[in-house]
């Protein structure tokens, strides 16, 4: 057998000995008000060594994919982009915004940004569904660490609209082509549901790709404030930082719920509780059920069921279909388990769970928003009627605090499931 000295090194791709040497480039493309022209900040675009095959980057990330090094890129992108912000004193007020890969978020940190910049990561919308539990606690990392969150390419997939109200981003970034394309109804209703998360969050809504200043008018007409693209400046390794503003972008804090609160306990300190009978529940779900399939991609629908096993038909035959047309959609209780070949998600629970015994159908979508939150009442004597205390909800922050709550308990059950362990909550 050889000798570990004699076995050839693998050898260095050319990707490999770019994040092995450093070369990557940031460049920055101006970000201003549509109204004033006020500078507001830079967004950093990636750039590889000049004139060699990976400068693009489409050509850095297609490298990074086929590689495995997605993650490996991701991270040194940031960092280059924050090095180089901080060459070019691209200091508070002004913004800094960053990429980051929803297929790479959460496998390392962002990078420090500390006092001077301030840094906003933007999210591709690019896998944000498949993954969006997983994405919940990177997002509140990234919080923590002093960054704001940018929803990226907002319209390019309705899906998009229906992670907007769970992950509430700073930032809302219209795809270009909702400006660059004739008016449609379609765009109409995207800028709809924009406009009324902005309105209810205090988000900013900025509009990507305008090249002329016709654009710029539909883009304000849209509901931007903020704007980039060419009409304003194109990339640049030297960043020109005049008419710069002295207010800067709102960044928002709120911090998440604990995933050990069930919706029963969140919603009935806000709204007054009723008692009910399973097929009155029965009966009301089936009803959110629908509200959500009307909604199609632009809806969210989580469920949990007191008695998993006994719901497996409802599953099988309802929500596996659910989860083809809508944006998310999860199911958890005793025996659920992942949907081997179908986008819903199945989470199993224990049976000492505090979700066990209770029943809880939230939907969520860009105008509409309701919750049913029951948990089971002693049996009054042996085969009585299984009886409920209940809340039917439209109130859209109670239920997206609850449906937060729940995206973190599946996020902590798949990462408990990972390393092999048992139920994260349980520990």
């Amino acid at each position: 057998m050889p000798s570990s000295d004699s076995v050839a090194a693998a050898p260095v791709t050319a990707l490999g000995a770019i994040l092995r040497d450093r070369l990557l480039r940031s460049v920055f493309q101006p970000i201003v008000d549509l109204e004033s022209g006020t500078l507001f900040g830079f967004e950093a675009l990636v750039r590889g060594p000049a004139g060699s095959p990976l400068e693009r980057p489409d050509a850095l990330f297609a490298a990074a994919r086929a590689e495995g090094l997605l993650a490996e890129l991701d991270h040194a992108c940031q960092v280059a982009a924050v090095e180089a912000a901080a060459r070019h004193r691209i200091e508070e007020p002004l913004t800094l915004f960053v990429n980051a890969e929803p297929d790479a978020v959460g496998s390392q940190p962002l990078p420090p940004i500390g006092r001077e910049i301030r840094g906003v990561v933007e999210l591709t919308e690019r896998t944000l569904t498949s993954r969006l539990p997983e994405l919940l606690p990177a997002v509140q990392r990234a919080r923590a660490d002093g960054w704001g969150v940018a929803l990226d390419d907002v319209g390019a997939d309705t899906r998009s609209l229906a992670l907007m109200p769970v992950l509430r981003p700073d930032v809302i970034k219209l795809d270009l082509r909702l400006v660059q394309e004739q008016p449609t109804p379609e765009i109409a209703a995207i800028a709809g549901a924009v406009g009324a998360q902005a309105e209810r969050t205090g988000a900013t809504v900025l509009a990507e790709g305008i090249e002329t200043v016709e654009q710029a008018e539909y883009a304000r007409a849209l509901g931007a404030t903020l704007g980039q693209g060419y009409l304003f400046g194109r990339p640049s390794e030297v960043p020109r930082r005049e008419n710069a503003t002295p207010v800067p972008l709102p960044l928002f804090t709120a911090g998440l719920p604990h995933p050990w609160r069930t919706p029963f306990d969140l919603v009935s300190t806000h709204r007054p509780v009723r008692r009910g009978t399973m097929p009155l529940l029965d009966s009301i779900t089936g009803e959110l059920e629908r509200q959500a399939a009307y909604g199609r991609r632009s809806s969210l629908l989580i469920s949990s069921f007191p008695d998993a096993r006994g719901s497996m038909a409802r599953v099988d035959a309802l929500y596996d279909a659910l989860a083809t047309d809508l944006a998310f959609v999860a199911a958890l209780g005793v025996g659920l388990l992942p949907r081997a070949g179908s986008t819903l998600r199945g989470v199993s629970i224990a049976e000492d769970d505090p979700l066990q015994g209770t029943w809880n159908v939230l939907v969520i979508s860009a105008h509409f928003a309701s919750m049913l939150a029951a948990r089971e009442r002693p049996r009054e004597s042996v085969g009585a009627e299984q009886l409920f205390d209940f809340v039917v909800t439209y109130d859209r922050d109670v239920i997206v605090e609850c449906a937060q709550g729940l995206l973190l308990r599946i996020a902590l059950s798949s990462e408990a499931g990972r390393d092999g362990g048992g139920d994260a909550l349980s520990a």
